[in-house]
């Protein structure tokens, strides 16, 4: 197996293929841009590590300031952070199951942990673990502002889990998790916007009920790359669990260009004839939910289906390419992509000046 730092100060090109890449210039200024914009706001970000899953990456995030922690998808991404010493963690979602719950205990050792939940059976589980180990774990009543997944009812149902919540030993209650998710994909701004107000307000009004219960509400977190102007803006919501920022596939790029697509998958033709190519990349490399990959500087190129696991069939291949031809693929969905590779092959100027590894990759437990 090759050793993948072997390419620092060679062009990429020269990498083996296929390669994820991330231009540093590029990813720098989204991280930058991110930050500066909540430098002056009371929302802090939590940026979501599931999309990159990179250590490295995230200490970027965070020295880019207005950071107060991450956010994660797993318990394995939580114990990839919390090893490589990241003490304020929020796993944002339900944590069940005795295997799992050991794992979170033995996190809440390490660092500032907490989860969320939608159950008081959840609620039962979590507090018994945590009194009987000596540790606390923080809590968020996840509210279900439209998305059908996880979550309770906003309003009362969330004030009677929250008012649980608070009155369970071992943990700690710190608020609200709500995610507009069902509408960051609409490309219409103003649709977007309008919408995304309506559903998080759900969140806002939520948090008014429990504090007039007598519970403190602190947190409200949630939102998206594609909605932080308009969750991370809204009086109440204080955490904006953004991830795709620092890379960016192409279809978060239509909804919000002032990011630039900063990760690419380097690919080699393999095969050729009139009209048509093949690449070595196919459903095991690159993330395809929402759209088949587009080529870099190929607009014309259509991809006719994606679904073998090994090859990409393109058509419209320029007569001049060549078998060995190196292409840059963007991927529809960054957070897949992510995990299906180990390294990320940072450059600028067309070098390789750094490799990173991606230590969160493939863990789906």
């Amino acid at each position: 197996m090759l050793d993948p730092r072997q390419f620092i100060g060679q062009p990429i090109e020269d990498l083996d293929t296929p390669s994820l890449l991330l231009d540093w210039p590029a990813s720098q200024k989204n991280i930058r841009y991110l930050a500066e914009y909540f430098s002056d706001r009371p929302c802090r970000l939590r940026p979501h590590v599931k999309n990159h899953k990179c250590t490295t990456l995230a200490r970027k995030q965070l020295q880019a300031g207005n950071c107060v922690g991450f956010t994660c998808a797993k318990v394995s991404e939580a114990e990839v952070m919390a090893a490589a010493g990241f003490d304020d963690l929020l796993i944002a979602n339900q944590i069940v199951g005795k295997a799992k719950v050991a794992r979170l205990v033995a996190i809440a050792r390490q660092c500032n942990i907490a989860v969320a939940v939608d159950h008081v059976d959840q609620v039962d589980e979590l507090s018994a673990a945590a009194t009987a180990n000596g540790v606390t774990i923080g809590v968020l009543v996840e509210v279900d502002i439209g998305m059908g997944r996880c979550g309770v009812a906003p309003g009362p149902p969330a004030v009677d889990l929250a008012r649980l919540v608070t009155a369970a030993p071992g943990l700690d209650y710190r608020g609200l998790q709500a995610f507009e998710g069902h509408l960051i994909y609409i490309n219409d701004l103003d649709e977007r916007s309008r919408l995304t107000h309506e559903s998080m307000t759900k969140a806002v009004e939520t948090k008014t009920l429990i504090e007039a219960d007598g519970i403190p509400s602190p947190t409200i977190s949630g939102g998206s790359s594609a909605t932080y102007m308009v969750s991370g803006v809204m009086d109440g919501v204080t955490e904006l669990q953004a991830g795709t920022y620092p890379t960016m596939d192409w279809r978060y790029h239509e909804m919000v260009p002032e990011f630039e697509i900063a990760m690419t998958i380097l690919v080699r033709v393999i095969s050729r004839r009139p009209g048509e190519a093949v690449v070595d990349i196919g459903v095991k490399g690159a993330g395809g939910e929402f759209g088949e990959p587009l080529v870099a500087g190929y607009p014309d190129i259509e991809v006719p289906f994606f679904k073998s696991e090994e090859h990409l069939l393109l058509r419209n291949a320029p007569d001049a390419w060549r078998i060995g031809e190196p292409l840059h693929l963007i991927s529809s969905h960054a957070c897949t992509t992510c995990n299906l590779h180990r390294n990320l092959f940072v450059h600028e100027a067309g070098k390789v000046v750094d490799v990173w590894p991606i230590e969160a990759a493939g863990r789906l437990s």
